[in-house]
């Protein structure tokens, strides 16, 4: 047998590889995403955004005198129905936008874009710090603009904060400006984060995920259910199914140990029914020679010794009944694999079944389409049929014995009920056993040895079908034969 590679090693290595591969995924889109500085939350599409209202804003701002900015604004607020507001701030007070106390940590970061005052020369500014301005008619280009984004509590919201400037158009020098835009979600309405890709990344990490995965949980799944069906074609009694063992895990090594069974299992019992063969038919030979000496003792014994010799005849007649109905099970059996199957008629079958067992005061009503047919051995047809009829006449009384037969999909159910005592619902498994009998009413007084039904499931499986049986309501016992159908003949 190959080396093993255990199955909880084959699952920690795909989980390890699938952590591994949504982390690579996860950090490359966050590096495509996002940036490193104040404003990584915000994706490159975001900035994007963020840049084009900010040119637009500017732009409007530019074109009215600052009396009108509120209202400028307020339509840019509107048109984002109110999932964004937009602030706009000068050096030391709010110009544009709805009022808001801004909370201390934005402030903060505003006061953080001006930095240190630049040196004075020409086009810098003079004084107390200040962010230079862009010389006359020109914006700031949007790569120095810097941005930060804000989270605060109590409410929570949060603010990204742009610096610019404007050229107001009764002044004649640009005024630097901060551009706050608030919102109640890190969405934004859209504008601040975009789901999209992370949309995009959970579906991929789905797929990838069931790439991974996918295979082994069917290869797994693949097989149990086959070791199931075998375990359960074993405890039919069907020993010759096998499993693959080509795994090199530990379901590999499973199914190397039922198919071991299995080739014991089918070793152990063909044995016992070549003993059992064998043993009949060495009784054979002194069963006869006994039969024949108690018949001559019969014609030379008085009135008192002819009872005892009655007695020993019957005896011997049980004997005999015993050694051919071992025979019959070991050759059923040992010979299934020599069967060969055909075409046979269902009604014929079983007419021929009913003129053997046919007894005096019993029904038998079998009434099948003659042009129903099954893929079986003719002799263990009969012979099945047979004696599923002697155990219905043994134990049915004066009811009718019904035969009957229908397709089910592609096999053909050939059902004798009878209208007898049934069986307990606990033995129903164990009636097709050799040599089982019920001791409340099957005894050697009333029934046989514990073959005959034994002998049905054997014909019948070589046959390639299976056989079942169910208690009736209210009283009786019906015993299905499942064999394979015919093809029919254009």
């Amino acid at each position: 047998m190959p080396r093993r590679f255990p199955l909880y090693a084959k699952i920690l290595m795909l989980f390890a590889l699938n952590v591994a591969l949504l982390g690579l995924a996860v950090a490359l889109l966050v590096r495509a995403q996002f940036g490193l500085g104040r404003d990584w939350p915000l994706s490159s599409g975001a900035n994007e955004r963020i840049d084009q209202a900010c040119d637009l804003i500017l732009s409007e701002l530019g074109n009215q005198p600052q009396s009108k900015w509120s209202g400028i604004v307020r339509q840019f607020n509107d048109s984002y129905q109110g999932r964004v507001q937009f602030l706009v701030f000068g050096d030391h007070s709010q110009v544009g936008g709805p009022a808001v106390e801004l909370p201390p940590e934005v402030r903060q970061r505003m006061g953080e874009h001006h930095g240190p005052p630049p040196e004075e020369g020409p086009g810098r500014p003079e004084g107390d710090g200040g962010m230079m301005p862009p010389p006359p008619g020109r914006f700031p280009p949007r790569d120095s603009r810097p941005k930060s984004i804000v989270h605060t509590s109590a409410p929570s919201r949060y603010w990204v904060v742009v610096r610019g400037a404007v050229m107001p158009a009764e002044e004649n020098h640009p005024m630097p400006v901060a551009l706050v835009v608030m919102s109640d979600s890190l969405s934004g309405g859209g504008l601040l984060f975009d789901l999209t890709p992370w949309l995009m990344i959970g579906a991929g990490s789905i797929l990838i995920s069931a790439l991974l995965w996918l295979p082994l949980a069917l290869g797994i799944n693949r097989s149990i259910s086959q070791m199931t069906r075998a375990t359960a074609q074993l405890a039919e009694g069907r020993f010759e199914v096998r499993v693959n063992e080509r795994r090199r895990d530990e379901l590999g090594a499973l199914g190397h140990a039922i198919n071991q069974m299995a080739a014991r299992l089918a070793g152990l019992v063909g044995g016992q029914k070549r003993f059992l063969g064998d043993v009949a038919h060495e009784l054979c030979g002194p069963l006869a020679k006994l039969r024949v000496a108690l018949g001559i003792i019969e014609q030379h014994a008085g009135d008192e010794q002819r009872v005892y010799v009655d007695q020993a005849d019957e005896e011997a007649g049980r004997v005999a009944g015993l050694v051919n109905e071992l025979l019959s099970f070991s050759k059923t059996a040992l010979g299934a694999s020599q069967v060969k199957l055909r075409a046979v008629s269902v009604a014929e079958a079983v007419n021929d079944a009913v003129r053997r067992e046919q007894k005096e005061g019993i029904r038998i009503l079998a009434e099948i389409d003659p042009t129903i047919r099954v893929m079986a051995d003719p002799q263990l047809l009969t012979r099945a049929a047979a004696n599923l009829l002697r155990n219905a006449v043994d134990y049915a009384g004066a009811e009718p014995i019904t035969v009957a037969a229908h397709m089910r999909d592609d096999k053909v159910a050939l059902s004798v009920a009878d209208s007898g005592p049934g069986v307990p619902e606990g033995e129903l498994a164990k009636i097709f056993d050799p040599f089982y009998r019920l001791d409340a009413s099957r005894d050697r007084a009333t029934g046989g040895v514990g073959l005959g039904l034994a002998i049905v499931k054997t014909c019948v499986e070589a046959c390639g079908g299976s056989v079942t049986c169910r208690n009736r309501q209210p009283n009786g016992l019906e015993v299905t034969l499942l064999l394979p159908a015919a093809k029919m003949q254009a």
